[in-house]
């Protein structure tokens, strides 16, 4: 695994949490989208510490490029960066994702022994379904999670639209919004009112607010 990747809280006010944050599958810790939304959580007051499934950074070492395991072989690497970030952090933490590292959190908060610091659970483009295939719901993470979740969608996102989610019912731990014109990437189309920095700042504030009231309610 490789090092953490860190953007700290902007200003002078201590971070209202550590948000450990996965990438998806076929982009690294260092992505566009991860570097612009980790950019928007710090000004809303959040530590942000990115990580690399094992697959990921053999690619960045110059090794072929190998296509992700599936998702719940991917856990215990999320386990492993959780237990190091723990040892060296104080305070509460947020784990989450994007796409994929949001389903694996998820399915690591499923977990009894997970360590009371760790808050809650944040998801930035929930894969609800495979792309294309709107029948075959991925559901259980969701259903089976011992924290709070935070899911930020983009609306016409491929993986699970407005539309499709409409009646799905997801358990009352679950908050899901929606951004504006965004795709899987929450990113909306040019001639939308709505700007990609927009809709990753809301995911930001959000996710601080989401933040700040878990740590209330302790």
């Amino acid at each position: 695994m490789s090092d953490f990747l860190w953007t700290r809280a902007e200003g002078d006010t201590p971070a209202a949490a550590t948000l450990l944050l996965a990438h998806g599958a076929g982009a690294a810790m260092d992505s566009g989208f991860m570097n612009r939304f980790a950019g928007h959580a710090a000004k809303a007051g959040l530590d942000v510490a990115r990580f690399e499934f094992a697959y990921m950074a053999g690619r960045r070492d110059g090794g072929r490029k190998r296509p992700p395991p599936k998702a719940d072989l991917l856990i215990g690497e999320f386990q492993t960066a959780l237990q190091t970030l723990l040892a060296t952090c104080p305070g509460p933490v947020l784990i989450g994702g994007k796409s994929m590292g949001g389903r694996v959190a998820a399915m690591l908060a499923a977990s009894p022994s997970l360590p009371k610091r760790v808050t809650g659970v944040v998801c930035l483009g929930y894969p609800f379904h495979p792309q294309g295939d709107a029948g075959n719901w991925r559901l259980a993470p969701l259903e089976e999670t011992r924290r709070p979740v935070l899911i930020a969608q983009g609306d016409r996102d491929g993986f699970g639209n407005v539309a499709e989610l409409a009646d799905v019912a997801l358990p009352e731990t679950v908050r899901l919004f929606f951004l504006e014109d965004g795709n899987h990437d929450l990113a909306p189309r040019g001639a939308s009112p709505a700007t990609w920095d927009g809709n990753l700042a809301q995911a930001a504030r959000e996710t601080a607010v989401f933040a700040a009231s878990l740590t209330e309610a302790k």
